[in-house]
């Protein structure tokens, strides 16, 4: 029985960014993390929260990530945002990147972020829900080092890779919200697994010569199964194709690990487009979804994607979130 105590988002927020300054991160980078730790786990998102906080501040004190990195926006094209993260976290590279393509989908209808020289961004949904909160479809990709491998192979050449897409509500939240790894079971959850020493469902990873397997240690030296065969790892390259190729990050065939201390900075990417939905659709989008959204609801036990979150969120709000005491320990040891 894994032991829990009761934090209010505020709590995690707090924690999670005097953990983070306190290994050497400045405020402008650790606070947007702090921020998406919090709101990761008040989704019910408990592998990105604050189980991610003791291994980013490992990576602040090993140099696998530069905590006082200042990242750099360039407007190569009209429409186009770049944002080199310059080995630092994801999250203040894709703030600093957001306040240029939130104003610029808004004027030309359309806008584009590439981002490059990154890091783990945590769970992709949370950026693109902040896309559709500002009343755009979002739509975000980000690459990861290779964990999957190609039909027909034993040897991983891409990452889970997920892509997002969220769509504008009328009540200012996202009426849709997909975000899903190109892998059966985020590498996250393997990984969160292994430190608890917990077995794996069969089907979430493979062992080394491509066999399934129950264990998360051998998952983790193996590679992870990729969700509906070779239609998961047709998606897992359109999205290295997307944040890798089309921002000019590092491929995860080269990427070092998101664990663990060796290998240096993953310079990984992320990649957003921005959409107006009233410059495409006519005028009609929100009719348009609504008749898209109650054509699920309307059906008994029938759910969207994105409704469980929805619901976590509401009640995370009031009710706190039961965070595993273990993971307290280590973050407070930081503290000193």
């Amino acid at each position: 029985m894994i032991e829990t105590k009761t934090l209010t988002l505020a709590e995690i927020e707090d924690l999670s960014l005097r953990a983070l300054m306190a290994v050497g991160t400045t405020e402008e980078n650790a606070r947007p993390l702090a921020v998406a730790t919090a709101a990761t786990e008040a989704d019910g998102v408990a592998s990105h929260g604050l189980a991610y906080i003791p291994i980013y501040c490992e990576h602040v004190q090993c140099g696998k990530v530069d905590g006082a990195a200042v990242p750099v926006v360039e407007r190569p094209r009209p429409g186009v945002v770049s944002v080199d993260a310059a080995t630092g976290f994801a999250h203040a590279a894709i703030d600093k990147g957001f306040d240029a393509l939130i104003p610029l989908a808004r004027e030309q209808g359309v806008a584009a972020l590439a981002i490059r020289n990154s890091y783990n961004c945590g769970v992709l949904g949370y950026h693109t829900y902040r896309l559709a909160q500002a009343g755009l479809m979002g739509i975000g990709f980000t690459n990861a080092p290779a964990s999957i491998a190609p039909s027909g192979g034993a040897k991983p050449v891409v990452g889970t890779n997920p892509f997002s897409i969220a769509a504008p509500g009328e009540d200012g939240q996202p009426a849709v919200l997909i975000d899903q790894s190109a892998s059966t079971i985020a590498k996250s959850e393997v990984m969160k697994h292994a430190r608890e020493g917990q077995p794996i469902p069969e089907g979430w990873a493979l062992d080394a010569e491509g066999n399934p397997t129950t264990d998360p240690e051998v998952g983790l030296k193996g590679s992870m199964a990729p969700s509906g065969g070779y239609k998961g790892v047709g998606v897992a390259l359109m999205t290295e194709m997307m944040a890798a190729a089309m921002t000019g990050a590092t491929l995860g065939i080269h990427a070092s690990p998101f664990s663990g201390t060796a290998g240096g900075p993953p310079k990984t990417g992320q990649f957003f487009l921005a959409i107006d939905p009233g410059a495409t659709s006519g005028g009609d989008f929100a009719a348009r979804m609504r008749d898209l959204v109650a054509a699920i609801h309307d059906q008994d036990g029938a759910h969207l994607p994105g409704d469980g979150r929805r619901s976590k969120r509401v009640k995370s709000a009031d009710d706190g979130v039961a965070v595993n005491v273990a993971t307290l320990a280590k973050i407070e040891a930081l503290l000193g």
